[in-house]
């Protein structure tokens, strides 16, 4: 194995760590250019992962080469998607850190190994292992993404796997992970949509369409459009149902113009459908006026709107992946704050609500305004919690503007 001296080590991490320990020094300066531009002499405009390439290298986690290509047909190996994945992920530790023969401390991704190892993405071979050189198999990808984030599959394995024809071809520890992956729509197949390709090394490509997948799914990103997504076989689905596709953006309103919530608040609450949306025919699938239940979820120091279930007009009602983008607007409440200008026309969340009355002394806020997620009585006993407190920020939820939610799965209405 080779090692890299402290500039090579340098140089990879300015490359979002996307080359191998062999990178040169000079290669360091150019990188932002590459990553800003977007543009590669080898990746088209209709090649097939063209997409998911952009998107990843916008968010930094995997970068080009100076020479101006991708290189997206090239082999990933162990360390460089431990480094890609670190980047595109932050999880909790799940176990200790490893201490890996073959990894020295000078080596360029040994923080990011050790990284995605206590995270759960990646572990090592017998022996306090990890061979970071070795390229990283297709189905190795998929197991690492599962487990990370801690996919189950919730359908028969067998019957999610039935999917792909080389099936057979897939180890015994991956069969579980891979029909996990499956079931969360983070497998992209290219050429062929049923051809899993388990042993293969994985592409830079492939790489890429399966993260941002995954980042999909985690509410970090909007779906993309591609026909080699494995996804629902929608011949089996009757041709009367109307199908809402993917990444369909769906306009809201409520009804008070703010919402007010601690960061850390968990508040139910339902949305009205702005506007008609239209399903994959043209014709109107979800009619302005139907209702979204949900709730607003504590999300990375904000809040987002997490969707559950679509109630049409005529009382229907379905299962709906849905998610707004994170809001961290942030109103400071202090001692001697009139908050009544905050406060007009907003819904409180009840714990926002007793911070605001123990530091300000309005106590009357329980009646004054309109309080989700407790009752009165409720609100009086969280009161105490927040004495001595000299000040809380809030968040301010402006529900038409913030909302706006993004359908995370194709929505089936039959």
């Amino acid at each position: 194995m080779s090692k890299s001296n402290p500039l090579q080590a340098t140089t990879a991490l300015f490359l979002t760590f996307s080359l191998t320990s062999g990178t040169t020094i000079s290669f360091a300066f150019q990188v932002p250019t590459l990553a800003q531009n977007n543009r590669f002499s080898d990746v088209s405009r209709n090649y097939w992962a063209t997409n998911f390439i952009d998107e990843l290298v916008q968010r930094q986690i995997i970068a080009g080469f100076p020479d101006g290509t991708f290189q997206p047909d090239a082999p990933v190996t162990r360390a460089q998607f431990a480094a890609m994945v670190t980047k595109a992920f932050q999880r909790s530790n799940v176990r200790s850190a490893a201490s890996f023969v073959d990894v020295p401390a000078n080596y360029w991704a040994n923080s990011a190994i050790n990284t995605s190892y206590r995270m759960g993405f990646l572990s090592g071979y017998p022996g306090r292992v990890f061979q970071p050189d070795r390229n990283i198999p297709r189905e190795q990808v998929l197991v690492s993404l599962a487990n990370g984030l801690n996919y189950r599959a919730n359908d028969n394995v067998t019957t999610l796997l039935e999917t792909y024809s080389d099936r057979d071809r897939i180890s015994n520890f991956a069969l579980a992970p891979i029909a996990a992956a499956t079931q969360e729509r983070l497998v992209v197949n290219y050429p062929t949509l049923s051809q899993l390709n388990p042993s293969r090394n994985a592409t830079r490509a492939e790489v890429a369409a399966f993260i941002y997948q995954a980042l999909v799914r985690e509410g970090k990103a909007s779906p993309l459009q591609s026909p080699y997504i494995v996804a629902r076989d929608f011949d089996a689905i009757d041709e009367s149902a109307a199908v809402v596709r993917a990444g369909t953006k769906i306009p809201v309103s409520y009804e008070q113009e703010k919402i007010i919530l601690k960061s850390d608040e968990k508040l139910d609450a339902t949305l009205t459908v702005a506007k008609n949306i239209k399903a994959a025919d043209g014709t109107t699938a979800i009619p302005a006026g139907s209702k979204i239940a949900g709730e607003l979820r504590p999300t990375d120091g904000g809040t987002r709107f997490v969707a559950k279930e679509l109630i049409l007009s005529d009382g229907t009602t379905y299962d709906i992946e849905a998610t707004s983008g994170i809001v961290t607007e942030k109103a400071t409440v202090r001692k001697g704050t009139d908050v009544g200008t905050l406060a007009t026309n907003a819904a409180i969340g009840a714990a926002a609500a007793a911070a605001i009355a123990a530091i300000t002394g309005d106590k009357d806020i329980a009646t004054e305004e309109i309080v989700i997620g407790a009752g009165a009585g409720v609100l009086a006993s969280l009161i105490p919690m927040f004495f001595g407190m000299n000040k809380v920020d809030l968040i301010v939820v402006e529900p038409e503007q913030d909302l706006r939610l993004t359908l995370r799965e194709d929505l089936i209405l039959e």
